[in-house]
Formats: C-alpha cells, structure tokens, sequence
C-alpha cells in the first residue's frame, strides 16, 4: 500500500527542477504530447491541456486544452514510465501539491497543508467522485525518441473527500486482482483505487 501512494504521489506531484541528466533527456514536446493522452479516455485527448518540461527541464504548460481534462507528461528523471490525466476540478488541489513540492514541502507536509486547507474552504475539492487515470510502463518498454510504448499498464484514482470503509463498502485493501478499495479514507484526500491485473 506504501508502495503504491508512493508511486502515485510522486508521479503526479512533479518537480519543477532537474539535474544534468534530466535536462538533456527530456523529450521532445510532440512525444511528451502523444504519450500523456494515452492516460485520458480517448475521446478526451485532443483537447486536452497537456503540462511537461522544455528544453531546460522546466515544468511547463506544452499546449493549452478547451475540454475538461489536464495531463501530465512523464517525469525525465523518474524511474520507469508514467503519465497522468484528471478531470479540472482536481486541479486546485494537483497545482497546490505541485507548488508546496517545489517549495521543498515533503508529502507529510503537503498532506497536512492541503487537509488543513480543504477543511478551512481555502482549497477546494470536488463534492463528487471525481477521477485520475494514470498509464504506465517499465523503462525497457518506453522509447523516449518515438514515443512508443509496449506492455502499458492503467490505473484509476476516485478522488472522494472524506469517505470511509463505511460509507463506501470498500476495503483498505484489496483482495483479488483489480478489486477497488479505499486510501486515505477520513481525509480530504480518501480515495479509490482500481489497479487491473499487470500486463506481462
């Protein structure tokens, strides 16, 4: 479970900053662009605002949307493949998680500060479910010069603002593959995840 929001968290929380590396490994914006959609439902993609890096390795808006969804390119200096899409009404509370993050904020912090921010009405979150779809891959599998990937995998996040194991039935685990079940119940940011069986 650890494991997991780890993965999550630092996927879609990007960093503003990279090393050497990363700057001269970031890909162009037209492959930036054609992965990110594969995480939006299709009929999504076109439209969508797309947020990557430049040349510099800056965390930057690479083509401006007109529909409801906002994707995220994968990160250059992370490990493996993943990109991310979500519905706008997330995106306060994504653009607060990316900011605290570039202030140097650790994810304890960031919690802390956007839960005290929702309960406050600082922040707002969605009153329904609303959701993250994130597509990944193994490094071996992702071509960074064509953008073409092989053996990708999907994930789904329901954001639900304080929901519990019992106003939503589900477990804190799950008990057999692609069964959703419920992280951070209680909290601003209680949520459920849908994670299908892994491709080999």
């Amino acid at each position: 479970m650890k494991t997991i929001k780890r993965y999550l968290t630092w996927a879609i929380l990007t960093s503003l900053s990279f090393n050497g590396w990363a700057q001269n490994n970031v890909p162009s914006a037209e492959v930036q662009i054609k992965t990110a959609v594969l995480a939006a439902p299709e009929q999504s993609r076109l439209e969508a605002t797309i947020y990557g890096y430049n040349e510099k390795g800056e965390f930057v808006t690479l083509r401006k949307g007109t529909n409801d969804y906002y994707c995220i390119t994968d990160d250059p200096n992370g490990k493996g493949f993943s990109v991310s899409c979500y519905h706008k009404d997330l995106e306060p509370f994504m653009a607060r998680g990316r900011a605290l993050k570039a202030e140097g904020k650790n994810f304890k912090e960031i919690f802390d500060i956007r839960e005290e921010e929702v309960k406050s009405g600082k922040l707002k979150m969605p009153k329904d479910g609303t959701t993250l779809f994130v597509y990944f891959a193994s490094d071996e599998n992702y071509n960074r010069e064509t953008g073409e990937i092989t053996n990708g995998n999907f994930r789904y996040v329901v954001y639900i603002p304080w929901a519990t194991v019992e106003s939503t039935g589900l477990p804190l685990k799950p008990e057999a593959p692609g069964m959703p079940w419920i992280m951070d119940p209680g909290t601003h940011r209680a949520h459920i995840m849908i994670n299908p069986p892994i491709k080999n």
